[in-house]
């Protein structure tokens, strides 16, 4: 069994709905490590509600902070610090599926970033929404990853932008899994027919 974890290049990217969809496709459990703010609606619950299969399960947050910020600073509001070391994988025989909070270089503490939380096994995905200054944001993220050694693939989050999507292929020869369009709104229809979509790119 694989784990997959879902990282993107900036805020407000998609994660969320690409968890949801690849949770879907592989009938994954779901476990966001660090949710930080929206706590009646928080992320677990989102892809809970989007997930339509009865394999998943929906594994508990290992610090849940009530300030939408960056973890370190949502801890210190709540006067906690996030130990690396009590953030375990949950035990499960399935595929899991972890969702970031925020992209790699976010602080969690005043030592570690959302990347030490990746361990070397993992698939890594990347979830890439076209906006000025997305390729950077792209290229800076995908090639960590690559030079880190892990096996990386990417979706493409939002509208078409050609240009954009070909020149981060063509500069880091990435496995697309496909692209999450401008959907009018996301439902568990919506999240299942992508979930067939990229199912055989998820590898």
């Amino acid at each position: 069994m694989n784990t997959y974890f879902i990282t993107g290049i900036g805020t407000d990217v998609g994660k969320t709905v690409a968890a949801a969809i690849v949770t879907e496709a592989l009938e994954a459990d779901y476990w966001k490590p660090i949710q930080a703010g929206d706590l009646d609606h928080c992320d677990t619950k989102k892809v809970k509600r989007l997930v339509s299969n009865t394999n998943s399960k929906f594994h508990d947050n290992s610090y849940a902070l009530n300030t939408p910020m960056s973890p370190h600073a949502a801890a210190d509001i709540d006067g906690v610090i996030i130990d690396i070391k009590k953030i375990k994988k949950p035990n499960t025989q399935n595929h899991l599926v972890i969702e970031a909070a925020g992209g790699l270089l976010v602080p969690i503490n005043t030592k570690n970033t959302i990347l030490d939380l990746i361990q070397p096994n993992y698939k890594v995905i990347v979830v890439s929404r076209h906006y000025l200054g997305s390729i950077n944001h792209s290229l800076l993220t995908i090639n960590l990853l690559k030079e880190k050694g892990f096996v990386v693939s990417v979706i493409f989050s939002g509208n078409e932008h050609k240009t954009t999507e070909d020149i981060i292929k063509k500069m880091t020869n990435i496995n697309v899994i496909g692209r999450i369009d401008e959907e009018p709104y996301f439902d568990n229809n919506v999240i299942k027919e992508y979930a067939g979509i990229f199912r055989n790119h998820l590898i």
